[in-house]
């Protein structure tokens, strides 16, 4: 079944945060859905309630941030209330749906947050040090943009190595600080610390340097 999750592992999901079993005659979560379909909101806060703690440890499994936690888990109940059409009893149980949700959101919620830290490095590293890797119209603008590439690379070599390494994997890699601390073994707060203080240096140097045509200058 599409909806359809391991019994054991919902049992262990749901083993730490009920302390009681449910009462033979409690509405079920189907029932609950085929209401909440009907738009009754009030189907839709027992289901909060009854699954919120679930959710958050489903979410933590994936984002560490607990105010992300709380957003997605919100997200997810607004998800059910208006894609609870999308329900069908025939492809499994509703908690199975709810969780399969959850993590996808979760996951979406992981990936978005490592795409705005690769773009933010990226722009912050070229804006600040004036290094953008934009093509030019013409043949004396790529050289330009050659020789101000070459420039640049001159830059990171009066780095410490430490942080010319996680400067050249965030420009050039577009890797986020937590992708080069995962690959890297190092802490993130290091990885963060380190690409602070390269970035810090790269554009002391260019202001140093003063404008671009300057800089060209001196790599001719």
């Amino acid at each position: 079944m599409l909806y359809e999750f391991d019994h054991q592992e919902i049992e262990a999901l749901r083993k730490p945060l009920v302390a009681a079993p449910r009462a033979a005659s409690e509405v079920t979560d189907e029932e609950l859905m085929q209401r909440i379909q009907q738009r009754d909101e009030r189907a839709l806060e027992t289901l909060i309630k009854r699954y919120t703690a679930m959710l958050r440890s489903v979410v933590g499994r994936i984002i560490s941030n607990d105010q992300d936690v709380t957003d997605v888990v919100e997200e997810v109940f607004l998800g059910v209330w208006n894609q609870a059409a999308n329900f069908d009893t025939s492809k499994g149980k509703a908690i199975g749906w709810i969780i399969t949700m959850s993590r996808r959101r979760a996951i979406d919620r992981v990936r978005r947050c490592q795409a705005y830290d690769r773009a933010e490095m990226r722009f912050r590293v070229s804006t600040e040090t004036g290094t953008s890797h934009f093509a030019g119209d013409d043949v004396e603008q790529e050289a330009a943009n050659a020789d101000t590439a070459a420039m640049f690379q001159e830059l990171l070599a009066t780095l410490p190595e430490a942080q010319s390494t996680v400067v050249r994997m965030a420009f050039y890699r577009g890797l986020s600080q937590r992708e080069i601390a995962r690959e890297t073994g190092i802490p993130l707060g290091t990885i963060k610390t380190r690409l602070e203080l390269g970035v810090k240096k790269l554009r002391a140097a260019v202001s140093a340097m003063g404008s671009r045509e300057d800089w060209l200058l001196k790599v001719a």
